[in-house]
């Protein structure tokens, strides 16, 4: 009698190891490494394959969906990347006759450094929004890819993405010339960081109004604007900053209300970093 619930506990305690193994492995993720649009330096190029850790048979996948001209877009990220590494670079142009093209799904799961192209962020969104795709990028985030993005492909890492336009103001601006409520659209986004949302071009195209406009609808989130030629490295709830510029963040409004159709708020917190800072996300 005594034997067996000395095995029977044994069996019960391997078999929470396993589950608590399982547990820990399924929170394993990747890191993102989200540039904010502009002229990409070769150091930080360089610095993108460092964060990758890639090795001889790792494999890049550009996904250039977000550009009017994905060929285009492609080419020249993959000038860049080859300067950088030795290793393959290779195009996935997810068109509707490719969507859920197995060997490229599969090809997707296994890459170790996925790089989303500039463009419009809908237009990504909209091709791989409810596919097998969206599905393998979080795959391979989960298992230890990184997955980096410029201006749209910036764009798109949150769960809920700017898109650039206006509800209250149907013309187009590089930045919005008002402070008001449920003037900024959202839809959206990729979901791979869930407390943040993310602005790009940030400093260069003054989209503060933007942001100011973002916070007020999502008061509890880190906003962070990033400026051209400037990344975040985020690792888990680190994020690191690199790149030539700056790196602005808003975060914990207080008093936050809307009087007379305007937006009202104190002490914000406004902090503005550069290369080799670090803060943590929510």
């Amino acid at each position: 009698m005594k034997s067996t619930l000395v095995i029977l506990c044994t069996f019960l305690l391997l078999k929470c190891q396993l589950v608590f193994c399982q547990q820990k492995q399924e929170k394993a993720t990747g890191k993102l490494f989200i540039i904010g649009g502009g002229d990409r330096s070769a150091e930080l190029i360089k610095t993108l394959v460092s964060t990758a850790q890639l090795n001889s048979k790792d494999y890049i996948v550009v996904l250039p969906m977000s550009g009017g001209e994905p060929d285009s877009s492609f080419h020249y990220i993959k000038i860049q990347l080859a300067q950088a590494c030795n290793n393959i670079i290779a195009n996935l142009n997810f068109t509707k006759d490719k969507i859920d093209d197995k060997l490229w799904i599969d090809s997707l799961k296994k890459s170790k450094l996925i790089f989303i192209t500039g463009g419009q962020q809908t237009r990504f969104m909209e091709s791989v929004s409810n596919t097998p795709v969206f599905e393998a990028i979080h795959f391979a985030y989960k298992h230890g890819a990184t997955i980096a993005g410029t201006s749209a492909g910036a764009a798109v890492m949150p769960e809920f993405m700017i898109t650039g336009s206006e509800l209250t103001d149907t013309v187009y601006r590089a930045t919005f010339r008002k402070v008001h409520p449920d003037n900024i659209e959202f839809t959206a986004g990729l979901g791979l960081i869930k407390s943040a949302i993310i602005d790009q071009h940030f400093i260069i195209r003054s989209r503060y109004n933007r942001l100011l406009s973002a916070i007020e609808k999502f008061p509890t989130y880190i906003c962070i604007g990033i400026d051209e030629a400037t990344a975040i490295i985020v690792n888990g709830k680190k994020v690191t900053v690199t790149g030539e510029s700056q790196v602005v963040v808003l975060s914990n409004p207080k008093n936050l209300k809307v009087k007379d159709g305007l937006i009202k708020m104190d002490n914000l917190r406004f902090s503005i970093y550069t290369a080799g800072d670090t803060f943590n996300l929510k």
